[in-house]
């Protein structure tokens, strides 16, 4: 893990941000991180990038696993804040799907209002408006609230979210038949005041729909490069009910779904509403009881495998550069940013990296220092090796670079474990 001096201060979370129990177990310390999406404009910058404490602590009463050293929201998501949701084209046709759906299940039409909270780009929303059913965002970043008002026409509100501001929007825009929080809650400081914002902002009959990385995830797939100061928190069911009852909402449904390498779909409405939960919310609380959520010792060894994960990785890279080949790297998310820090990589083991978004290109990753090109630019320079940083699309990645065969390119995936994949391997992945 990075040994670098920590040159700024984050404030240690003292009290669990949930149930303001004493926050005294951190099963995991990724040394000092830059901030992971504060991208280098000026190559004279690198190196003197703010670093701040990057550690996970687990609160023995309620089990929220949260970062243990906090910043501002402010200092994090900025007018400039880089992330793009709809850059992936199989997180928008996922985002598609749970629209489709949504609208069949509520019978959702031109009398129903939609809200999504964390809107970015209007990659959701888009589908909704499409569809003649009014819709809002809220999204605090100027910088892609602005794309979603010039790309899909979709009305923002440039606001961060919670119990004074819902109430605010209650007499602005009304209350919404469905607010949508995909991605969002582990972004969320104060997630009471959150939840409280929500219940304000539902109809009587409203349901909220809240989609994010499942913890048991994050710990079976030993997916720590998810861990950044922009997440706050790495939810679970165990965790968030409790929360939710606070504030007079309650789980009626749960879904499984893929994204970000595993994640959770809670539906929720008011805790009121007649409508009861579903067998697969019993279902999934037995899940994680018997993962052993609710111990100290589910959390444990995590820190010990992500050392050999780093170790591993810098070793393969260091082979590939004794070897001569040229190692480039694709995308540039916060988790690569995570991943490369915590594993002490830098430009001097991958050459560049390549980004669909154009704010990210010609700029720099945060404490690693790589260049960020254009994608045109692999099959002008010819990468032996691209290690993928955003593994959780992978397979939409592979395929858009199925062109590197002909020189014999591999792609380096680095969790759980660094292993090779040529564009072959994946063909047969999926035939399979």
């Amino acid at each position: 893990m990075t040994s670098s001096p920590i040159n700024s201060r984050g404030n240690p979370q003292k009290q669990c941000r949930a149930c303001q129990n004493e926050l005294d177990f951190i099963f995991a310390d990724l040394g000092a991180q830059p901030i992971a999406n504060d991208l280098i404009d000026n190559k004279a910058k690198i190196g003197n990038e703010p670093r701040y404490p990057l550690r996970v602590a687990c609160c023995r009463a309620c089990r929220l696993v949260q970062i243990a050293d906090d910043l501002p929201s402010v200092r994090i998501f900025r007018e400039d804040y880089v992330y793009q949701s709809s850059i992936s084209s199989s997180f928008v046709e996922h985002a598609r799907k749970h629209v489709e759906e949504l609208i069949e299940a509520r019978e959702l039409d031109h009398r129903h209002h939609v809200v999504e909270l964390a809107s970015n780009d209007g990659y959701l929303l888009q589908f909704f408006k499409k569809r003649g059913i009014p819709v809002t965002g809220i999204e605090p970043s100027a910088s892609v609230a602005k794309i979603a008002r010039e790309r899909h026409g979709i009305p923002t509100i440039e606001r961060f979210f919670g119990s004074v501001e819902a109430r605010r929007l209650v007499t602005e825009i009304g209350q919404a038949d469905v607010i949508l929080a995909n991605n969002v809650l582990a972004h969320v400081p104060d997630l009471f005041d959150f939840l409280v914002g929500v219940k304000a902002l539902l109809k009587p009959e409203g349901l909220a729909s809240f989609e994010f990385p499942h913890l048991l995830s994050l710990l079976e797939g030993l997916q720590f490069d998810t861990i950044y100061h922009e997440h706050y928190s790495y939810l679970s069911l165990l965790a968030l009910e409790p929360l939710l009852h606070r504030a007079g909402l309650k789980v009626i449904d749960v879904k499984n779904i893929v994204v970000h390498g595993g994640s959770l779909r809670l539906s929720v409405v008011h805790e009121n509403s007649a409508t009861a939960p579903v067998e697969r919310v019993t279902l999934l609380r037995a899940r994680e009881k018997a993962a052993q959520l609710h111990i100290d010792a589910a959390y444990i060894d995590f820190s010990e495998k992500i050392k050999k994960t780093c170790a591993a990785l810098k070793d393969i890279l260091n082979a590939e550069k004794s070897r001569g080949a040229l190692v480039a790297a694709y995308g540039a998310p916060a988790k690569g940013n995570t991943l490369l820090n915590t594993a002490g990589i830098d430009a001097s083991l991958i050459s560049f990296t390549v980004d669909k978004a154009p704010s990210k290109r010609g700029r720099y990753l945060p404490g690693s220092g790589i260049p960020i090109l254009d994608p045109s630019l692999i099959s002008v320079l010819k990468p032996d090796t691209i290690l993928i940083l955003p593994w959780n699309i992978k397979n939409e990645i592979i395929s858009e670079l199925s062109f590197t065969s002909d020189w014999g390119a591999r792609f380096l995936i680095p969790i759980p474990e660094p292993v090779f994949i040529t564009p072959y391997d994946q063909d047969q992945r999926q035939a399979s």
